[in-house]
C-alpha cells in the first residue's frame, strides 16, 4: 500500500483588510436599502395625504335626470347643481338651473360649458353613449343604478359615498328606509285589485319594474297589468274589462285636467267594479320618479286603499 503524503498546506487566513472591505461593503448595501425603504415610504405616505388632503368633494354637479335631481336637492347639495334637464321641475329651486337638453338627448357643448366636476346620469332614460363621449373627454362620470324601490336606499348611499357626502346621503337613505318599513308593516290592502293610469287615451298604465307597480305590491294589493312585457304598456278597454280592477288611479299630467281628459274612458268602462263602486281615484305624480317623493307618494295610495 502507498503510504499517503501529508498535506502541507496551509488554511487560507482572511487578511484585516479584507475583513474591514467586507464589513464597508455590508454597511453600503444596507444604507442602500435603507434609503430604498425610506424613499418607498414617503410615497406612501405623500399618496395617502394627497388623496384625502388635496381630493375635494365635486362643488359643479350636472344632473341628467329629474330623479337624481330630486335626491341631490332633498341631500342639501342643490346649491352645488349647475346644469339639469329640462324634465328637472321640482324642487322649485330645479326649475331655475341652467338646461342642457332632455334626458335622452342631451347637448354636450351645454355640458361641456358648464365646466362640471361630475355628471350624474341614470341607466333608465341617458343614452350609454353620451355616458362614453363625456369620459373619452375625461369628464366625470357617475350611473345611479338604483332602479326599484326596494333599490332604492342603497343607490342614494352610492351616490353619497361617489361624491363624497357619506352623511348627508346615508341620513336621506335611512329616512327612506325607515318610511318604507314603517308602510309595508302598516295596514295592507287585502289584494284589491288595482289600475294605476298613466293616459286615459290612448290608454297607458303603470306595469311591472316601475315605482307604482312596486308601490302597489308594497301596500298589499295587486296591479292587474303586472304581466305587462314592458314598464308602460298600452291598455285595451276589453282588457280592463276582462280584469276588472277594484280600484283605478289615475295619475296626474303636467298642464292637463286629468278629470277632464278621463271623462270619455271611464264612460265606457262604467260598469266595471272601481267606476260602479265610486273608486277612481285622481292621485300626484309623486311615484314617477325614483326618488324621496316615493314615500308621500306610497302614502297617498295608501289612503285610498283603505276606503
Amino acid at each position: 500500500m502507498k503510504k499517503l503524503k501529508p498535506n502541507n498546506r496551509q488554511p487560507a487566513i482572511i487578511s484585516n483588510k479584507g475583513i474591514i472591505s467586507f464589513i464597508r461593503y455590508s454597511s453600503l448595501v444596507t444604507r442602500y436599502a435603507l434609503l430604498i425603504v425610506r424613499c418607498l415610504l414617503f410615497v406612501i405616505c405623500y399618496l395617502l395625504f394627497a388623496s384625502t388632503v388635496f381630493a375635494e368633494p365635486p362643488k359643479r354637479i350636472i344632473s341628467l335626470a329629474p330623479s337624481t335631481t330630486e335626491i341631490l336637492f332633498a341631500a342639501g347639495l342643490g346649491d352645488r347643481i349647475v346644469g339639469v334637464t329640462t324634465f328637472c321641475d321640482y324642487p322649485d329651486e330645479a326649475k331655475s338651473k341652467p338646461k342642457i337638453g332632455g334626458m335622452s338627448n342631451p347637448s354636450l357643448e351645454a355640458v361641456i360649458s358648464l365646466k362640471p366636476d361630475i355628471v350624474i346620469m341614470t341607466t333608465d332614460g341617458n343614452p350609454k353613449e353620451f355616458e362614453q363621449r363625456l369620459s373619452s373627454m375625461k369628464i366625470r362620470t357617475y350611473v345611479f343604478r338604483a332602479r326599484t324601490i326596494a333599490q332604492l336606499p342603497d343607490g342614494i348611499r352610492d351616490l353619497g359615498q361617489e361624491i363624497e357626502e357619506e352623511g348627508k346621503f346615508n341620513r336621506l337613505a335611512l329616512d327612506i328606509t325607515d318610511s318604507l318599513h314603517e308602510l309595508q308593516t302598516g295596514e295592507q290592502a287585502g289584494n284589491k285589485k288595482v289600475l294605476f293610469m298613466i293616459w286615459p287615451e290612448p290608454l297607458m298604465v303603470a306595469g311591472p319594474g316601475t315605482a307604482i307597480h312596486d308601490a302597489i305590491n308594497l301596500l298589499g294589493a295587486t296591479n292587474i297589468a303586472e304581466d305587462a312585457k314592458i314598464q308602460y304598456p298600452k291598455y285595451s278597454i276589453e282588457e280592463i274589462v276582462r280584469r276588472s280592477p277594484d280600484i283605478i288611479f289615475i295619475g296626474k299630467a303636467y298642464g292637463m285636467d286629468m278629470q277632464k281628459t278621463a271623462v270619455g274612458l271611464l264612460s265606457r268602462i262604467s260598469y266595471i267594479p272601481a267606476v260602479k263602486n265610486n273608486k277612481v281615484y285622481y292621485v300626484s305624480d309623486h311615484l314617477y320618479r325614483l326618488g324621496p317623493r316615493i314615500i308621500p307618494g306610497i302614502k297617498e295610495l295608501a289612503e285610498y286603499l283603505k276606503k
